[in-house]
């Protein structure tokens, strides 16, 4: 689901947000950005607040070297990198996580979905 123009909740195709590699990020609460979606589409994508971050979260409860999404010989993976709000996956604290189709990811205020094939 992502938000209309008054707010309201439009669905979301999975073509339509995940690449043939087969994974993205969708925000769906935080900082007028929801729908927003993030294709996985390199082994290493920088999140954080710094402007050149590959997912650019711009507000100050995200650490400008937030978390690292890391494709590893068993799937996608997430590891904080010493973040002061710390990364939650499915509201539990992580250090690493493997993601799964469907997981929560908080970072910061920013609410966000990880979708795969």
């Amino acid at each position: 689901m992502r938000g209309g123009e008054t707010g309201e909740l439009i669905p979301v195709e999975l073509d339509d947000v995940v690449t043939e590699e087969g994974a993205a990020l969708v925000i769906r609460a935080g900082g007028g950005r929801v729908g927003e979606s993030f294709p996985i589409t390199s082994d290493r994508m920088t999140v954080g607040r710094r402007p050149d971050c590959d997912i650019f979260l711009d507000d100050i409860t995200v650490s400008r070297d937030h978390a690292l999404i890391v494709r590893r010989g068993d799937g996608i993976h997430i590891d904080d990198l010493g973040s002061l709000n710390g990364t939650y996956v499915n509201r539990q604290r992580i250090e690493s996580h493997r993601l799964s189709d469907g997981d929560e990811l908080q970072i910061g205020k920013f609410k966000l979905t990880f979708l795969a094939r």
